[in-house]
């Protein structure tokens, strides 16, 4: 072994001692909970792939097909799992997590988001960035094949951030369908009426960044004690397809678990099909459709709900 491939072993070992202490791969549970790391990582994914079958998993995870099967047993015995038979292939059943497994899940996504947040929140804006870009390097290099790692990032609102949603779904509105601007005035009355009486405990707004500009967003608001709405779903054209939007309604549906609502409703209108895609595929019901003039358009309001 040269000289140079020794100094990058001899590195990599150092990283990787380093790096699995700082975010405690060590501990035999994780986030305080009864599950390994390995059920972890297999919630993960079921949560945020669109209905995978037991081999893309394992493929996906590296993980033994025999080692998952029993994982996703177990899931299914505690009613976190349903499995449904591939129409391409009998053989493949494809997986989706239940209202409970969601349930499961979204603690364990929010500690790892809050530890991850807590070790890096003493590092400056500026370093953050570098520290994202290092990442993202190590990635390229060790899987160049891989496509270019984007990083994207959810948070929640900050000053000057509601402004730009209102302003984003003016302008795409009228430039992709055709609103007027009685749609910009009345997102900007949904948009003042959260800023006036916003409650932190039940209500939630996500912006999602991608390498550190705003392409997304999405609200949660309360409708009544056990009922959320989300309303005003936003992506930049140049985000789409990325599995931003599913990352943003994932994130609602998260927090109105824990905020403990029983149910999420939103209405939107018929023909915009990538939109009702992420909400079916996260087992959202059309409940109601009604004919309407709005925004210099004959539209169809639709209505959707999700038991939690």
């Amino acid at each position: 072994m040269d000289a140079s491939l020794e100094r990058a072993v001899a590195a990599t070992r150092r990283f990787n001692r380093f790096y699995t202490q700082k975010i405690g791969m060590l501990r035999r549970k994780v986030y305080a909970s009864p599950l390994s790391l390995a059920e972890v990582r297999v919630l993960y994914e079921l949560a945020h792939r669109d209905q995978p079958t037991a081999s893309e998993l394992a493929a996906a995870l590296d993980l033994d097909a025999g080692y998952l099967s029993r994982i996703l047993q177990s899931f299914e015995q505690k009613g976190w799992l349903r499995r449904r038979r591939s129409t391409d292939d009998a053989r493949q059943s494809h997986l989706t997590l239940t209202a409970s497994g969601q349930r499961a899940f979204a603690p364990l996504d929010r500690a790892s988001h809050d530890e991850i947040g807590a070790l890096i929140a003493g590092v400056g804006e500026s370093d953050r960035k570098v520290l994202a870009q290092a990442m993202g390097q190590i990635e390229s290099i060790l899987e160049p094949t891989a496509p270019r790692p984007v990083t994207v990032t959810l948070r929640t609102h900050r000053p000057g951030d509601i402004g730009w949603v209102i302003e984003r779904h003016g302008a795409l509105y009228a430039q992709e369908l055709g609103w007027d601007i009685t749609f910009e005035a009345l997102v900007a009355q949904i948009a003042a009426r959260f800023l006036e009486r916003f409650d932190p405990r039940y209500e939630r707004c996500f912006i999602a960044e991608r390498d550190g500009e705003r392409v997304g967003a999405v609200f949660v608001v309360r409708r009544s004690p056990t009922t959320a709405q989300l309303r005003l779903l936003l992506l930049e054209p140049d985000a789409r397809g990325l599995g931003i939007g599913k990352r943003l309604v994932d994130a609602c549906l998260a927090f109105a678990r824990e905020a403990g609502y029983r149910k999420m409703m939103l209405w939107t209108n018929k023909g915009l099909d990538a939109a009702r895609g992420i909400y079916e595929s996260r087992g959202f019901v059309l409940t109601k459709e009604e004919k309407h003039h709005s925004f210099g358009q004959d539209l169809v309001g639709q209505t959707f709900e999700l038991t939690l």
